[in-house]
């Protein structure tokens, strides 16, 4: 919309070498001006070009191998806690200290925590694997004199971008395409507190969908009961949904340290196990290997139990194993729990059993996200294959002799369980933790939500008395037994500690 005489104003304040007789042959269209090909100016554009590898963004797919970690580095997930209490973080924390020691694997970890290393556990890295800062420490920490002293060094592994959640993930995103750019395949491990991943950051993390990263991150502090007194701000009920509108992104809510075990393995060898150069797998088949695994761990402690000699590694990887079968006769009925609510439902089934003769087995639900995507990749196979025998969902399978109604329980919110409703024919009541929050102990927070010990219980009795299969006036007696509408009245299993 120049005049001529603004371009012609605007060329020479820029000094730009064309004439007012080209300028006016046609003042709607001015001509470009090039320097030429030996002008120093074209020479640095040049020579940086080929120093950034070319004129147009290049995914090198042809990454170096990577050689996978040993079997025995993660035992420590498989151990359990022993006498000892021990949150989901902590187990996490062990098992990313075994694979950051791994001599095969170790050098491709990139752990990334913009916030609360010492919270979680992680200064015991500063010591060995350091601070990645380019140009060393320059400064002496306040915990100098310390075991696990904050330390710097142009060879750290650790990123430590501060309470920086948008540096995080662009951190995390070049080390997750590190592979594809510069043909080094990394595995970064980003490690936030509790809903500043998908809650603050999660556009950032569909960027990085779109640049086909690969990484594992982890949501601590997980849940919104496990982390009272802190701020509602800071309970997290709906990550899991939020994960969800990702499809790169493989979301679990494991209970146990020996189910992360598997899924961390699980991640790494999808990412980059045999052929990955190729996007194959072992048999010849292509596969996504763009993936981010999301994981959720939770800082209560509790009892880790050790693995079970006949674990269910499918159900564990695809969603849903059974961890507890009850030994009575009486009603049936199925408790679906997952993350640290699954202790609450094994200490239901008991009072179940004890109290009124109810036959409850427990199963842990790794991943609700993924059990829905399986479902719902099912229902799409029998939608374009008309008069074919339609596939049945993972999660219908496991369940397919599994007999009475099901109460699905987590510490997020109910549509979250609600996820997987579709695929049983079992009747289904999801109990959870939807709201704002609630600022107080974990118990008063779990009884203030109806997702404890003693709600999982009434709940089952409802449903058993709607079928006729207990006496009708059994849950009300038991709601009136359990105190279940006293905010303060939760001291048993799902209480917790304070927070």
């Amino acid at each position: 919309k120049l005049t001529l005489d603004d371009l012609k104003e605007f060329r020479d304040y820029l000094r730009i070498p064309i004439s007012d007789a080209q300028l006016e042959e046609n003042p709607y269209s001015p001509p470009y001006f090039h320097p030429g090909p030996d002008a120093p100016e074209i020479a640095y554009l040049l020579e940086r070009r080929r120093a950034l590898g070319g004129f147009l963004p290049e995914r090198r797919p042809n990454h170096a191998p990577v050689e996978q970690p040993e079997s025995k580095t993660f035992e420590v997930a498989k151990r359990g806690s022993g006498k000892q209490q021990a949150a989901t973080t902590m187990a996490f924390v062990r098992l990313l200290k075994d694979l950051l020691r791994d001599k095969n694997f170790g050098h491709r970890i990139v752990p990334i925590v913009p916030d609360e290393s010492r919270t979680f556990g992680m200064d015991a890295f500063f010591p060995t694997a350091k601070i990645y800062n380019p140009g060393g420490q320059n400064y002496l920490s306040v915990d100098r004199d310390l075991v696990l002293a904050y330390k710097e060094s142009a060879q750290g592994q650790l990123i430590h971008p501060g309470i920086n959640e948008a540096g995080a993930v662009a951190a995390f995103t070049a080390a997750g395409t590190a592979y594809a750019t510069h043909g080094v395949p990394l595995v970064p491990v980003y490690v936030f507190y509790s809903m500043f991943g998908f809650q603050r950051t999660g556009d950032a993390f569909w960027a990085a969908a779109d640049q086909m990263t690969r990484g594992f991150i982890i949501g601590a502090t997980a849940g919104r009961t496990t982390l009272t007194g802190e701020g509602l701000q800071h309970a997290d009920g709906h990550s899991p949904l939020l994960a969800s509108t990702n499809p790169a992104v493989v979301t679990y809510d494991p209970a146990y340290g020996y189910e992360m075990g598997h899924i961390v393995r699980d991640g790494i060898e999808r990412m980059y196990g045999p052929d990955s150069t190729t996007g194959t797998d072992a048999t010849g088949t292509d596969t996504d290997r763009n993936l981010m695994y999301y994981i959720t761990v939770y800082n209560e402690p509790i009892t880790q139990p050790a693995e079970p000699e006949n674990l269910d590694i499918e159900g564990v990887l695809k969603g849903i194993h059974r961890v507890s079968t009850s030994g009575i006769d009486g009603p049936k009925s199925q408790i679906l729990a997952s993350g640290v609510s699954v202790p609450w439902a094994i200490e239901a089934q008991r009072i179940l059993a004890e109290d009124w003769g109810v036959s409850a087995d427990v199963w842990s639900v790794t991943s609700w996200n993924e059990l829905r995507r399986d479902g719902l990749a099912a229902e799409e196979e029998a939608f374009l294959n008309p008069g074919e025998p339609a596939r049945v969902p993972f999660v219908a399978r496991q369940l397919a002799d599994a007999q009475g109604p099901v109460v699905a329980v987590s510490d997020y919110m109910k549509a979250v369980p609600d996820q997987i409703r579709q695929f049983l024919p079992n009747e289904f009541a999801s109990l959870g933790a939807d709201g704002f929050g609630f600022s107080d102990t974990r118990a008063a927070a779990r009884r203030f939500f109806k997702n404890d010990t003693h709600s999982i219980v009434v709940k089952t009795l409802q449903l058993l008395a709607s079928r006729g299969e207990v006496d009708a006036g059994v849950p009300a007696y038991a709601m009136d037994r359990y105190k279940l509408l006293d905010v303060n009245a939760g001291t048993t299993g799902g209480a917790g500690g304070d927070a």
